[in-house]
């Protein structure tokens, strides 16, 4: 299997390449349709100058004149009415030319040797030194007739320039190819450390080295990657702490029912033990059975979205009926509590908010102090309304609250496990909140109180 490395090598190569195909491809095409009938014009221009030069002046030596002329950077052949030809400058790699062509050239005719020379040649053709690829015009010296036949010597005129363009194509080509290897290890680099740190993570090693520095997409990528790996080590980490918890939640009712069952079969027992222990299994069975629903209802809100059913109901008429359902345990504890509840409409689904405000409320009541208080507030502000449960409970650190939405977390857990609780309420709260496109704020201060602030826009 090739690397990503090697792909991308042997990619931008072929893509240079390719490249250079298409390009040498336009260029013969430009040459063919625009240079080639501009220089074949050019020569012509030159060619007829130095006939007329000749025509002009008669008393010149034509052989001397031309031996001159093909110093400064061409080739000449020329055809004299009996058949003679003479050659000037630099030889002409392939000497062919039709018979009909000279004649014609004799006769008066201009011939456009450049111009008509094989469109399948490439632009190389305006290098091919062949009689064939000239201009010919006529000339009449002493009232003899000629052909004259002119093409560049573009060996003389480009020799030096033939060198150094074959250097520069070359290096060209070299540092291309080079500097691409090297690119393309710098570029493909973190994305192999990347698929190293993948691989390390597939293994439940979250511990990554990444090259987060960079500026550039990789950069973010990593720097992604980097913070993708930490959440993933919390989520392991509170996936651990999960079944750890539900464990103990379980295992302990469990335990108990079971021990408290042993203990009803003894033949000696009086009847106020066991109406004693039937309570407690009572208990234990009720705390089981609101877990598995707690649990089922954030199953049901994890998964699905679509849960709510949405509908206008007065959202304060809902928390006074809540109250009343717990004023009993409220008077028993001694706590105060005081309310301000305007008529308030709400468009949200009244069963998972009632879920909200019953978890609010008996945490209030649970973790408050004897002869405590508990106020409870409902405000329009703007397009949000804000639901407050303040407390003077036993309160929270700044750490306690961090994590307070956490499943199964519980605010000190040495002192809260003789409050019966299942560490749930806050994660059920926060996540039929945040269904409701609201946000859920908590404050608190150790052995001050506690409170919590719901606000839900209003649809």
């Amino acid at each position: 299997m090739r690397s990503l490395y090697t792909k991308f090598v042997v990619l931008t190569i072929g893509i240079m390449l390719l490249s250079g195909v298409l390009a040498f491809i336009a260029s013969n095409t430009y040459y063919q349709q625009k240079l080639k009938p501009a220089n074949d014009q050019k020569n012509t221009v030159i060619a007829l100058e130095m006939a007329s030069f000749v025509e002009e002046h008669p008393t010149i030596t034509l052989n001397e004149y031309l031996k001159n002329l093909s110093t400064i950077g061409y080739q000449i052949y020329l055809v004299e009415r009996t058949g003679k030809e003479s050659y000037f400058g630099a030889k002409f790699r392939n000497t062919a030319l039709p018979s009909s062509t000279k004649d014609s050239v004799l006769n008066g005719e201009i011939y456009h040797g450049i111009l008509h020379f094989p469109k399948q040649t490439f632009v190389t053709g305006f290098f091919a030194n062949e009689l064939s690829n000239s201009i010919g015009v006529p000339l009449t010296h002493r009232g003899e007739n000629y052909a004259l036949f002119i093409r560049p010597d573009i060996k003389l005129l480009f020799n030096e320039m033939h060198v150094l363009f074959g250097w520069l194509f070359g290096l060209m080509i070299v540092l291309s190819i080079l500097m691409v290897v090297i690119s393309a290890k710098y570029l493909v680099k973190p994305i192999s450390k990347l698929t190293i740190a993948t691989k390390s993570l597939s293994q439940g090693s979250y511990s990554v080295e990444l090259d987060t520095k960079r500026s550039d997409e990789l950069g973010v990528l990593s720097q992604s990657f980097k913070q993708m790996a930490r959440k993933l080590e919390q989520s392991d980490e509170m996936r651990k702490e999960f079944i750890s918890n539900i464990s103990h939640d379980i295992q302990s009712p469990l335990s108990n029912i079971k021990g408290y069952t042993n203990l009803l079969e003894k033949e000696e027992l009086s009847s106020n033990d066991r109406i004693q222990y039937i309570s407690v299994i009572h208990g234990e069975i009720s705390r089981l059975s609101n877990l598995t629903k707690q649990l089922l209802l954030l199953a049901s809100l994890d998964r699905n979205e679509d849960i709510l059913q949405k509908k206008t109901f007065n959202l304060s008429k809902q928390i006074k009926e809540l109250i009343q359902n717990y004023q009993w345990l409220t008077n028993e504890k001694g706590i105060m509590l005081s309310y301000a509840l305007p008529d308030i409409e709400f468009f949200g689904d009244p069963s998972l908010l009632n879920a909200v405000w019953d978890n609010l409320l008996t945490n209030a009541i649970k973790y408050n102090n004897p002869d405590g208080s508990i106020e409870i507030a409902v405000e329009k502000r703007e397009k949000s309304i804000f639901i407050t449960f303040n407390d003077s409970g036993i309160g929270m650190n700044e750490k306690e609250v961090e994590r307070i939405f956490d499943r199964f977390y519980r605010a000190d857990v040495a002192r809260s496990r003789t409050v019966d609780g299942t560490g749930l309420g806050l994660s059920i709260v926060a996540t039929i909140v945040k269904l409701h496109g609201g946000h859920t704020d908590v404050k608190s201060k150790e052995n001050e109180g506690t409170s919590v602030i719901v606000e839900l826009p209003i649809d």
